[in-house]
C-alpha cells in the first residue's frame, strides 16, 4: 500500500504533560484506517496533529512524501484534508442549512440523501439540536468529501445504530480504489469496513500494535428449510 500522510516520530504536548511520544504512523492511501485506544491513548491528538489543529514539539508530518508540518490547518485544507472533530464540529448559531452550504455549497441534496433526518430541521439553529443530530450535520462534510485524507474522531458519537451504520457505509466509500485515506479514532473496530482496512492500537500515546482488519466470515445457513 503507498502511504498518503504520515506522521514521523511525533511528539504532542499540552503543557507539561506529553500526548505521543515519538509516534510513528503511515496511513495508506484509499484504505480505512482505524486508530484505536482508549481514552488518553492519543486517538484524537494524532488526528489533530495530522489536521495541524495542534503543533508538533518533534517530528514532522508528511503527506506524499513531502514536509507539511509548518503547513498550516487551513492550508492542508485546502490541499485536500478534511477533519472532523468529535466536539464543537457545527456552527451553533447558525441554522442546519446553513451549515450545509458551508460543509457542502451546493450539494444540500446529497446532504439530505445521506441523511435524511436534518430535512425537517434546516430552519433549526444547529446549536438546538440534539447531540446525534449535530453529529450528522458534522459529518455530512466527511461523507460528501472530495478530499484526499478524511479524519474523522468518533464517527459514531451519538447515532443511533442504524444511523451508525449508514455512516460507516458512506466512509467505506471514499476509499475506494483511488479514493481517500480515511482515519477514524474508535474505541472498538466497527462493523462493515471494506476489506484490507487496517487498525493501529494506542496506548499512552506510542503505537502498541498494527495489522489488517480481518474480513468477518460469511454467516453459513443449515441446508433446507
Amino acid at each position: 500500500m503507498s502511504v498518503e500522510i504520515a506522521l514521523r516520530a511525533a511528539r504532542v504536548r499540552y503543557g507539561p504533560l506529553e500526548a505521543l511520544h515519538g509516534l510513528d504512523l503511515p496511513l495508506p492511501a484509499a484504505t480505512v484506517t482505524v486508530l484505536l485506544g482508549r481514552n488518553g491513548a492519543g486517538r484524537s491528538s494524532a488526528l489533530r496533529a495530522l489536521a495541524g489543529t495542534v503543533p508538533l514539539a518533534a517530528g514532522r508530518v508528511e503527506w506524499r512524501g513531502t514536509d507539511v508540518t509548518r503547513l498550516p490547518a487551513h492550508a492542508r485544507a485546502r490541499r485536500g484534508l478534511c477533519f472532523v472533530p468529535d466536539l464543537r464540529a457545527v456552527y451553533a448559531t447558525l441554522t442546519v442549512a446553513e451549515n450545509l452550504d458551508l460543509a457542502a455549497p451546493g450539494r444540500q441534496d446529497e446532504a439530505l440523501a445521506a441523511y435524511p433526518e436534518l430535512t425537517p430541521l434546516l430552519a433549526h439553529r444547529a446549536g438546538t439540536l440534539s447531540g446525534g443530530e449535530r453529529r450528522m450535520l458534522a459529518l455530512v462534510r466527511a461523507v460528501l468529501s472530495d478530499a484526499r485524507v478524511v479524519l474523522v474522531d468518533e464517527p459514531a458519537l451519538g447515532l443511533s445504530r442504524a444511523v451508525a451504520a449508514r455512516t460507516y457505509a458512506l466512509l467505506a466509500a471514499l476509499a475506494r480504489p483511488g479514493g481517500a485515506a480515511v482515519v477514524l479514532a474508535e474505541q472498538r473496530i466497527p462493523h462493515g469496513l471494506p476489506p484490507g482496512s487496517v487498525a493501529y492500537e494506542l496506548r499512552r500515546g506510542s503505537l502498541a500494535a498494527a495489522g489488517e482488519i480481518p474480513t468477518p466470515p460469511r454467516p453459513t445457513y443449515p441446508s433446507g428449510e
